[in-house]
Formats: C-alpha cells, structure tokens, sequence
C-alpha cells in the first residue's frame, strides 16, 4: 500500500507535458500544475492565436497568465525524488520523425497513443487519460494518431468542418453553410459518411466480386495452358508416331521394290546367260563342223570324199535368235517411272493437305473464346480458309462428284458407287471428308433450285427417316435453306426464316471451341444471315444437300 501511495504521489506531482517530475513548479489559473519551462513553451507556440489554454482541460485565458513559482510544490518534489522513484520513460516511446508525435508534451515528445477530433490534438498515454477521466472529455471523438488534423480547421472561420455540401463537394464548418454555402444542399458530415460508406461497401462488394471473377479466370487459364500443354504433347507423340509408321510403310515400299528388282534382275540375268550359254555351245558345234566339211572339202582323192561323206554328223536344230533381235535395251525404266508417278502423287497430296494440317495447327485457340472477336471484313475470314472435299462414301447414289470432289450435282439416275455403312440411303446428301474444329471459314457457291448448306456430327444416322438423316431435322446437324424465295435456318426440327440480301454464294464461319457457327451472304460485301450460339461436343462436317435434279452446289477455292 506504501508502494501504491508513493506512485500516486508520483504521477501526482507529475507534470502532463513532459511526463516527469516538476521542475520549478507553476500553477494555472485552472488548478493544472506543469514545470515552469514547459508550459512557457507550449504559450509561447500560441502567442500567435493569442489565446492560451491549459495543456490539460483546454481552458482559455487572456490575457496570458503571469506565472509564480509555487515553493510548496517545489518542496514536495524534491522529497518525492529522495525515494529514487522517478523513471524516465523508454526510448521506443518517443516519436519518431515517422510517427505522430504528442501535442501537449514539450521537450522530447512522446508518441501519441490517439488524436481527438474534437480538441485537434493528438495525445499519448499520459495526456490521454483526461478522456477517460472528464465527463465532457469522455464524449470527444478518439480515432488513431493522424497528422491530418488540422485539415480538419476551416481556413475562412478557424472552426471544425463538421459539414459537408454537396452541392460543391466539400468539406464546411457551420459559418460557411450560412454564408457563401448558403442555399445549398448540406449535410453533417457524419450523414455523409453514412452515405459514402454505403456506396464504399458496394465498391467494394463489386471489388471482391471482381477478384473473385478474376480468380476463376485465372484458374480457368493455368488449367487452359496445362490442357494446351497435355495436348500439345499428344500431339507430337501421336504426330511422331504417324509420321514414323509413314516413314516405316516408304522403308518398307523401297525395300519391296528394290528387292522385286533385285530377284527380277536376277532371274532375268539367268535366263539370258543360260540362252548365251547355249548359243555359246552352238557356236563351238558349228565351228567344229565347219573345220570338218573344210577338211573334207580338200580331199583330193574322189573315192575317198565319197566314202567319208556319209560319215559325217548332221547339225544339232538351230536356237531361235529372233527374239533376241527385235528386243529393245529397256528393261527396268518402267519402274523408275511408276515410282517416279507415286512420288509425283504423294508431293501433290502432301501439298494439298499439308495446308489443312498447318491452319489446324496455328487455329489452336490459346485465349479465352471472347478473347478472340470474330473478323469483320471478307479478309479477315478468308484468313481461316479451310480446303474442303466431299468424301464419295457418304453421297447419295444419285449425287455426282465432281471437280476433285468439291462439287454435288443432282442426277436422275444413281451413280456407280459402291456400298458403304457412311453412305446416305434416304436423303439427297452428302458430308465432307474433313473435320472442322478451331476456327474455319468456307464458301458454297450454288445454282438450281435451292441448296442446304450445312454442318453435322459425324454420327448422324445415314439411313432411316427425315427425322434421323436429314441436315436440320434433329440435334446433331444446323443447316441453312437457300433459295430464290430467301433463307431459313433449320436446327432439330424447328425451321426459322432469315432476311439477308439474295447470292448464289454462302459464306459459313465456324469457331468450334467457342460455339459460333455464322452464315453469310456474299456479294462485293458480307451480310450476316443468322448466327448460332452453342455448345459443340464433337467435331463437325460440313455438308451440302440437293433439292432438285440438275442442281449444283461446290465448295470454292479460296485464294
């Protein structure tokens, strides 16, 4: 309890500015004590205002008070020190040039611990405690330590800005509402506030929601580019795979052909030396005879070439030559020619497709679908341009292929095709043989009747009712109607008139991975006919379909 009472002793002869025992003791008009030195400095700070107030309880005296050391306080002091209590506070305690700094202490300031909005002035733990202790203190307004305050002060009338005009956009005190804010829409500033911060929770409502959108978005992209890159890697797995099997299958041809070569040239060369041989033998025989009949034909003695006549041996039958003279020196040349042809075809081929296979490559959509607009002019699309061939086993038996399988024409009679589990049985139709996915553009030019113009899931049924087979009769095929009467779009049923300018020329645009399938009508410009927003789930193939005998519908060579 002793302990207790020297504390209280302590703080209670303390002084509230620099924290420490009084030095040289001085007593206000309002009752507050502070060493001598210190209170003079902090009137000195006010002498501009004029007004001076106590550090403590803010009371204002004017004139300046006249200040007179009180003996009494000075002598409990210094008995106070004999009991070796007095502490100076720590260093972590003083402000720094970062921090805001105590308004009432004087020499080395402390930290302030709040700033009042009210009083304007900052305080520390010391100076504080009038808050907590003064009735009137208690209702003042605390928030952190700000050197702002005195932003706070209106620069016309040296009063608090507690409200806000709208009408300007401003912060006021009460004198300006009155006065060049008169008439306008004010409000206290806490009202305000109120109203800001309603709007701030909706930013920022907005602001997290956004994060989050964001956040999905970026998942949904590092899962894109791992997907990018597992599918890239299967891709030139697969590719290597292929391309090694095709090397393996060339090997293997130019193996065959050089060993057929090989046992031809070798069977051959057998039989022209065994017929060299054999002409070789007769060549001896002949030779053999000769020199006999030359020696006979010397005989001079009659009897004797009579007597040795019939003694000689007649000629071995003659090998046919004939042959031999009339053959030409060409043997493997052909070979060299029907190779020579295969190269020629597999160039032509490679040339062709190799195009398909490169666009397929560069088409991979790396960016999110609405990322990606689609074009606006006729080349902006033709840089998506896709070769398209129609596959034979999927036409109708009475459509005619022709100009390299880009072209259908309706005929009265079937073709000679041969069958095929692709083939359309019922309907006047027929598919593509490539598939379409990324991004592609191409052109049907048509004339008769009337053409449809469409895209289908390869497994469309291929024999069986309308419903079944027919492009836009069900869910895996949208297909628009062209004639001279206009355009309708069909689609699982359901068939939709389109108003576009009239052209024997469609233009149709497919983003698969984002689900837009466009028509156009194409002239000297390109007018959109209808626009399919969806979801694709399979590859798709284009396709034609013929409405009359003698109607054509060709895929055009873009350039």
């Amino acid at each position: 309890m002793a302990q207790k009472g020297v504390q209280l002793d302590q703080e209670t002869f303390s002084c509230s500015i620099c924290l420490d025992l009084l030095k040289d003791p001085v007593t206000t008009p309002c009752g507050h004590s502070y060493c001598m030195n210190c209170i003079k400095r902090f009137w000195d700070e006010q002498d501009e205002k004029k007004i001076h107030s106590c550090p403590q309880c803010r009371q204002t005296f004017t004139p300046r008070p006249v200040l007179v050391k009180s003996t009494m306080l000075a002598d409990l002091v210094e008995e106070l020190k004999k009991t070796g209590l007095q502490a100076a506070p720590a260093d972590h305690c003083y402000a720094g040039p970062e921090d805001v700094a105590c308004d009432v202490c004087t020499g080395r300031k402390l930290k302030a611990l709040k700033s009042c909005l009210v009083c304007l002035a900052s305080y520390c733990e010391k100076h504080l405690q009038r808050h907590d202790e003064v009735a009137p203190l208690k209702k003042h307004k605390l928030v952190e330590p700000s050197k702002k305050l005195q932003e706070n002060i209106c620069s016309r009338h040296d009063e608090v800005m507690k409200m806000f005009c709208r009408t300007d956009q401003q912060s006021i005190c009460y004198l300006c509402s009155v006065d060049e804010h008169k008439g306008h829409d004010t409000v206290s500033a806490a009202a305000e506030r109120t109203e800001r911060q309603r709007e701030l929770e909706v930013s920022r409502q907005n602001i997290q929601q956004r994060i989050q959108d964001r956040e999905k978005d970026v998942k949904v992209l590092q899962q894109e580019v791992e997907a990018i890159n597992g599918s890239a890697d299967k891709a030139v797995e697969d590719s290597e795979k292929i391309f090694t099997e095709l090397i393996r299958l060339m090997e293997k041809r130019r193996s065959d052909v050089k060993q057929q070569v090989r046992s031809q040239q070798e069977t051959e060369v057998s039989r022209v030396k065994e017929l060299q041989e054999k002409l070789e033998q007769e060549i001896t025989e002949l030779k053999r005879k000769d020199a006999e009949l030359k020696q006979l034909s010397h005989t001079e003695d009659h009897n004797q070439f009579l007597h040795n006549y019939p003694s000689l041996s007649s000629l071995s039958e003659s090998t046919d030559s004939s042959s031999i003279k009339k053959r030409p020196l060409r043997y493997f040349e052909d070979v060299t020619a029907a190779v020579s042809e295969v190269r020629d075809k597999l160039q032509d081929i490679l040339s062709k497709k190799w195009t398909n296979v490169s666009l397929t490559v560069t088409e991979v959509d790396v960016l999110l679908p609405h990322l990606q607009p689609e074009p606006k002019t006729r080349a902006g699309f033709l840089k998506y341009s896709r070769e398209i061939t129609l596959d034979p086993n999927t036409a109708y038996t009475k459509l005619l292929l022709s100009e390299g399988n880009r072209k259908a024409t309706g005929m009265r009679e079937a073709q000679c095709y041969s069958s095929h589990p692709d083939r359309f049985t019922r309907c006047c139709q027929v598919l593509s043989k490539e598939s379409l996915t990324g991004r592609c553009y191409w052109e049907v030019e048509w004339r008769g009747r009337g053409v449809y113009v469409a895209v289908a899931y390869k497994n469309i049924k291929r024999e069986g009712g309308a419903i079944e087979c027919e492009f836009g009769q069900n869910d895996k095929s949208w297909t628009l109607r062209c004639d001279k009467n206009g355009y309708n779009i069909l689609y699982n049923e359901v068939q939709t008139p389109v108003s576009g300018p009239w052209s024997p020329t469609v233009g149709v645009y497919l983003d698969h991975r984002a689900g837009i399938l466009s028509f156009y009508s194409v002239s000297e410009t390109m007018t959109i006919l209808h626009r399919v927003q969806t979801t694709f789930t399979q590859p798709l193939y284009a396709g034609l379909r013929i409405l009359d005998f003698g109607d054509t519908a060709e895929f055009c060579e873009l350039r």
